[in-house]
């Protein structure tokens, strides 16, 4: 899998250099950036978004997402991005409102929903579609906040473009082969089910230079 969207490829060595790196830049940021790779937290349920080599049975059969309770998994990570029609520049802040993508690392799909009954609920499958990075429209949710920007100790919701469905969690788990995992689909109504919030990951700091061209350094949280 490549890099996408000029965002770098998250390998064990980046992590450490990013740990390294991070150690000197000061103060972690309070907001979410473009470019930044993140753990979401399912706040209700405290299970990590999540996603795998493991495709649906039913539905699209396209890669499953769902939710863990393991801190420390690497397929929990997810790059922040924008969408094909709005760019989202490095180190940007998220603004509240704002489109964007959610590719996850390790296998370069991106959250995506559509209208098929998710396996457990049937309530809208929510899986993860594309190759390295690039998908289609249906990949592409709004960030709903209070502020102005997505701010890292708030609690949001996604909201898919196309069906105006929220990024939710409601309980049920997975048997074999994914035994204990939740899932995650989506739903209309807004509920403690679809709050979410942002925890371990790497956060592109906003350069300080002035140029048109500008450099982005790593914020870093524990993993």
């Amino acid at each position: 899998m490549g890099s996408f969207d000029g965002a770098p490829r998250i390998t064990p060595l980046v992590l450490l250099i990013a740990f390294i790196t991070g150690q000197s830049v000061g103060t972690e940021l309070s907001f979410v950036t473009c470019g930044s790779v993140v753990k979401l937290l399912n706040i209700k349920h405290n299970v990590r978004l999540h996603s795998h080599e493991v495709r649906y049975g039913s539905g699209d059969g396209q890669q499953s997402v769902t939710g863990v309770t393991a801190v420390e998994d690497s397929n929990s990570y997810w790059s922040v991005r924008g969408t094909s029609d709005s760019a989202c520049h490095r180190g940007a802040a998220v603004k509240c409102g704002q489109a964007i993508r959610l590719t996850h690392v390790n296998t370069g799909r991106n959250l995506h929903s559509h209208y098929f009954a998710s396996p457990l609920s049937s309530n809208q499958e929510v899986s993860a579609f594309g190759e390295e990075g690039e998908g289609d429209h249906l990949d592409e949710w709004t960030v709903q906040c209070g502020g102005s920007v997505w701010k890292r100790e708030e609690a949001v919701r996604f909201r898919h473009r196309a069906t105006d469905a929220l990024l939710s969690v409601t309980g049920e788990q997975y048997g074999r082969p994914i035994h204990g995992q939740w899932e995650v689909h989506a739903m209309l109504n807004p509920s403690q089910h679809s709050l979410w919030k942002t925890m371990e990951g790497i956060f592109l700091k906003p350069s300080e230079s002035s140029s048109a061209h500008r450099d982005s350094s790593y914020m870093h949280t524990e993993f």
